[in-house]
């Protein structure tokens, strides 16, 4: 029932990436012969609007074919009002990007709703104490609630994890020890510690680590649509610098995943409630939304690059080039997709 769940998640990111292409295109008037939702074998379609709705066999993608434009072959083109080829490089792009942006809409938009649901978040309650540390030698102890630093309020622990890091000197720090209030003053040191990435980086610390107390997550309307926004930029911000370790080999090529991966998270997730299948289903979606601005001729970030070629040069590409660069896109696509795919099964297999 979970790899069910996961098999829909998966399919509805997707259908609204591929229907921000075709509502941009419709809008631009392009013509959509097919709107398809996995590749392969048709299990199911109906004609609606001038185009072919289809669910295929294989559930890993889907695709919008519209006139004038076939990745199989660049250089078929078709020269009709209705014609994605006769449209303006601004135009195309217009439709390019609105797939993304669709991916990034509706992330938000998951956001939104996690916040609606007052989500579980880590208080600010101090669990272990490292010995000799600015937290040990300034008396804080185990189960004290940090309500304060320097006088900015601290309502979850990553609020209070972000002042200690990005400080100055000397904090002060408002706790509630045993329902009394009580006041303490330390400097952060600067220590070891791995980040996201599992890499060693250096950060201001005091030497506390989280009691796993949580408390539900209350906003008003204002702080429910800036969660939505903060966490929908963090994402992309993760995606776009994991990319880029992985591309310089910060992080090894071993942790890249697979569609293998993004199922068994999501079913994992789905054991947890729906929120936590929210809150994974948003991450995928910007991860699509990301990936898909890679200018790699196969995907979106590639046509763009093309366009924005002819909007330079004042004229297209060669299509000898577009095609040598397209299979070059097409063989790099399935590269990480088999590497990821590789590095799934050994996960599997432990």
């Amino acid at each position: 029932m979970n790899i069910l769940v996961s098999l829909l998640v998966l399919s509805a990111l997707i259908f609204f990436h591929e229907l921000g292409h075709y509502l941009a295109a419709r809008f631009v008037g392009v013509r959509v012969d097919v709107f398809s939702i996995g590749f392969g074998k048709k299990l199911f379609s109906f004609y609606k609007f001038n185009t072919q709705w289809s669910i295929s066999a294989i559930p890993l993608g889907g695709y919008v074919k519209m006139k004038g434009q076939d990745d199989s072959d660049p250089s078929k083109k078709n020269y009709d009002a209705d014609s994605y080829t006769t449209k303006t490089p601004i135009q195309r792009i217009f439709i390019l990007l609105a797939g993304p942006l669709a991916n990034f809409v509706l992330a938000f938009f998951m956001y939104f709703i996690i916040a609606l649901g007052s989500p579980n978040v880590l208080s600010p309650v101090i669990g272990n104490i490292v010995e000799n540390s600015p937290a040990y030698e300034a008396g804080l102890k185990t189960n004290d609630t940090i309500l304060s630093i320097n006088g900015i309020k601290t309502d979850t622990w990553e609020d209070m994890a972000k002042l200690i890091s990005s400080s100055n000197g000397t904090l002060n720090i408002k706790i509630k020890r045993d329902n009394f209030i009580e006041f303490k003053t330390l400097t952060p040191k600067i220590s070891e510690t791995k980040n996201m990435f599992n890499e060693t980086v250096q950060r201001k610390m005091i030497g506390i680590g989280s009691a796993g107390v949580t408390h539900p997550l209350e906003l008003n309307a204002i702080e429910t649509v800036k969660f939505a926004v903060d966490k929908t930029i963090f994402a992309s911000t993760m995606i776009f610098t994991g990319l880029q370790k992985l591309v310089v080999g910060d992080v090894p090529a071993n942790e890249l995943g697979g569609v293998i991966s993004i199922v068994k998270v999501t079913s994992d997730a789905a054991e947890a409630g729906w929120m936590s299948v929210l809150f994974f289903a948003a991450l995928i979606s910007v991860n699509l939304g990301v990936l898909n601005l890679l200018p790699i001729p196969a995907l979106d970030g590639g046509h763009i690059m093309f366009n924005l070629y002819e909007m330079i040069f004042r004229q297209p590409a060669s299509e000898a080039i577009v095609m040598k660069l397209t299979i070059a896109g097409w063989a790099i696509l399935f590269s990480l997709m088999g590497l990821g795919l590789y590095n799934d099964v050994n996960r599997l297999m432990g």
